[in-house]
């Protein structure tokens, strides 16, 4: 992944060029695009380690460039982190439902920029690992083959979805999901469970988690992730 480079989508040149030359001073190789049928064109030609994607592009918009590369086997894999002036909730939900990784709303900090893409890209190289291998977050041990929680040293009681939700959230440390991908990924899509289903769910897990129930974090309006 090393040697792959970063796909940046911007049709605003002075934000290519801040962002190409903070990328590329953090050891990152960059290519750039303006426009949406652009980007799509370089992102099934060089398969970049990372798209860093403008919502307000000409030609079409970051939402339905995510949505084609997702669909698209070649580059469903590749992780996207949104870049845009449109920090609404309908907007990062919407971003986030399509299968966005994260995002960072303009005006904003080269170096917090910087520490997003690499965390995002940190988390793509850990998928790599084997699915069943145990997650560690310090006294927390997660393993997914055995269906097992240990806290501490001692073994925790969950439910299945319990179980499930909290394997999702520590296996993406940071990765915020929204109640609807929570859904759709321990149930699969159109299963009648609600929102409130979910939080229900978290407050639950939380207590079980005593101390460390803090690690599953609430992002108001959107959903929940596990903290690093």
């Amino acid at each position: 992944m090393a040697n792959r480079p970063i796909l940046v989508v911007d049709d605003e040149e002075d934000i290519l060029e801040l962002v190409h030359y903070n990328l590329e001073r953090a050891g990152y190789v960059c290519i750039l695009a303006e426009t949406g049928t652009e980007a799509l064109d370089m992102a099934e030609k060089e398969l970049p380690a990372l798209v860093l994607l403008d919502l307000m592009l000409p030609e079409m918009d970051g939402f339905e460039v995510c949505a084609a590369l997702k669909s698209d086997p070649r580059t469903a894999r590749i992780p996207i982190v949104m870049l845009t002036a449109r920090g609404s909730e309908r907007d990062i939900v919407r971003g986030l439902e399509l299968g966005a990784d994260d995002y960072v709303t303009k005006p904003f900090s080269p170096k917090v920029l910087i520490a997003r893409v690499g965390a995002v890209l940190r988390r793509q190289a850990a998928e790599g690992d084997s699915a069943g291998a145990p997650i560690r977050a310090g006294e927390l041990v997660i393993r997914p083959d055995q269906r097992e929680l240990t806290l501490d040293g001692a073994a925790v009681e969950l439910t299945r979805s319990e179980f499930d939700l909290l394997t999702l959230l520590a296996r993406r440390p940071g990765r915020v999901f929204t109640r609807a991908q929570v859904v759709d990924t321990l149930h699969g899509p159109g299963y009648p469970v609600t929102d409130r289903s979910v939080d229900v769910h978290v407050v639950s897990l939380r207590k079980k988690l005593g101390a460390h129930g803090d690690r599953i974090e609430t992002v108001r309006g959107v959903g929940y992730r596990f903290r690093e």
